[in-house]
């Protein structure tokens, strides 16, 4: 037992429920700023839903193809203000069949360069320049599925719910970054030792067409 209960606590991160703290006030986005053109909302019981707006800016079709993905394929992010050294990071999603978001850490540019508009550039997404913490519905067959320290190592997979919710926990510490998807270690690296080892927290809407569900979203630092 004695054993059993030392497991528990290395597992735990040696620390007691009061040192987790929310980053969602439960009631609006204090705390966080909207990185391109997103709705996010935050429900009565505390659920926050982020979506992309579908205006049709387009007059005439057929329109070019590049034209096309100008507008459908930026991404949209909620960040964090504050930046956060090493931690443990909880968060509870829903994801709709076919959806793709993620959760980036280390991110000094807080996505500027996924955004739409003059600076977006799709080799400077988030992913690489601090790291995405990949969520994908049905995604058991992509290189990268839900769980994954993405463009560096990919998740085991069965264990995501889907058509329901789902707990991904994020330990971010200065030579490691380890995943776990419904309590099961799924994923883990030590990163790039050219990257930041610290920054902000922001949640992803993909593309146009994404929306998705978090709640129940917590930090635990570690000093």
């Amino acid at each position: 037992m004695r054993r059993l209960s030392a497991l528990f606590l290395l597992f735990a991160g040696l620390g007691g429920a009061e040192d987790w703290h929310p980053m969602l006030n439960g009631k609006n986005l204090d705390g966080w700023d909207v990185r391109g053109d997103s709705n996010w909302t935050v429900l009565k019981d505390g659920t926050l839903v982020g979506s992309r707006p579908h205006n049709n800016p387009f007059k005439e079709w057929p329109l070019p193809r590049d034209q096309y993905r100008a507008w459908a394929e930026p991404q949209s992010w909620l960040y964090t203000k504050a930046e956060f050294d090493q931690f443990d990071l909880h968060a509870e999603y829903w994801l709709p069949p076919g959806g793709n978001s993620g959760i980036s850490i280390r991110d000094t540019s807080r996505a500027k360069y996924a955004l739409p508009g003059a600076d977006h550039d799709s080799s400077r997404t988030p992913s690489h320049i601090g790291y995405e913490i990949q969520i994908l519905a049905n995604g058991g067959n992509d290189k990268y599925p839900t769980g994954s320290v993405y463009l560096f190592v990919p998740a085991k997979t069965g264990f995501q719910h889907d058509d329901d919710w789902n707990n991904l926990d994020i330990e971010s510490r200065h030579d490691m970054i380890r995943v776990r998807l419904n309590g099961q270690p799924v994923a883990e690296s030590p990163g790039d030792p050219a990257r930041s080892k610290s920054g902000p927290i922001g949640l992803q809407l993909h593309d146009r067409f994404s929306w998705i569900m978090f709640r129940n979203i917590k930090i635990k630092e570690i000093r």
